[in-house]
């Protein structure tokens, strides 16, 4: 049987992981701030499905966190065959309204995080022959507006560019594009969002199924639904200049309040 490790699995995006890879028998590291939180939530995947659910308590804001979970990824005896790296959070406000301490936390969770976890996980699952890493980023990734979408545009060029340094090692990267998720994140961040179209949000638990069927497929980059994949053709033939000033307006219309 595998074994999943699935960071920020307590909610959102990484319970839904959590949730359809329960289901399919793979054993679970459940990784996440809260251990009340991660106790219940591996009580009921446990009970559920019939499977090993692992709770490893780290903020990996922290060095104390990043490094835990390094060492998990790296301990021969419990192998983890899939890492889902999720963790992640937003700032509300636009650049320089939002802190230095802050704008360092994300880039320490989103980016030194990712690439740590991932090299920590990617080496082991090389030397087996097999396996396989997701980064969670965002189709903020590629529109230009914003601390945290440079931050998801790192991880996705980082992981297609591992990918293909990896390739016939039997170690597979994707990075995961979504668009608006109905989670915790923007309450989180304080973020009011009533005032974004009903068809603009995605079901958690239909992104982590169709995530999962394009790392089988071998994809690099995954953008779920149909709705977002137009939008980023769209963003793909827009001039950078425009591109910018369109995202700007959106934001301020659609975006949180």
């Amino acid at each position: 049987m595998t074994t999943a490790l699935i960071t920020g699995a307590t909610a959102g995006i990484g319970a839904a992981f959590a949730r359809r890879l329960g289901s399919q028998g793979h054993n679970l590291v459940l990784v996440a701030r809260d251990t009340e939180r991660l106790q219940r939530q591996a009580t009921e995947l446990h009970d559920r499905h019939g499977i090993e659910a692992e709770v490893l308590t780290a903020d990996l804001a922290t060095e104390e966190g990043i490094a835990a979970v390094e060492r998990r990824l790296v301990d021969r005896r419990e192998p983890v065959d899939l890492l889902v790296n999720n963790a992640g959070f937003g700032n509300k406000g636009r650049y320089l309204e939002v802190p230095m301490a802050d704008e360092l936390t994300m880039l320490k969770v989103h980016c030194e995080a990712v690439l740590r976890l991932t090299s920590a996980a990617a080496e082991s699952m090389r030397e087996r022959g097999r396996g396989g890493v997701v980064n969670v980023a965002s189709v903020a990734a590629f529109v230009p507006r914003g601390t945290y979408g440079a931050s998801k545009a790192w991880v996705v060029q980082f992981t297609q560019g591992a990918a293909r340094d990896l390739a016939g090692s039997g170690v597979r990267l994707m990075a995961l594009c979504p668009g608006l998720v109905r989670t915790e994140f923007h309450q989180r961040a304080g973020m009011g969002m009533d005032n974004v179209p009903g068809w603009m949000w995605l079901d958690a638990d239909k992104l982590a199924e169709e995530a999962l069927a394009d790392l089988a497929r071998g994809k690099t980059l995954s953008v779920p639904d149909t709705r977002y994949k137009v939008l980023m053709g769209v963003v793909k033939l827009t001039p950078r200049a425009l591109l910018g000033g369109i995202t700007s307006r959106t934001g301020r219309k659609y975006g949180p309040r």
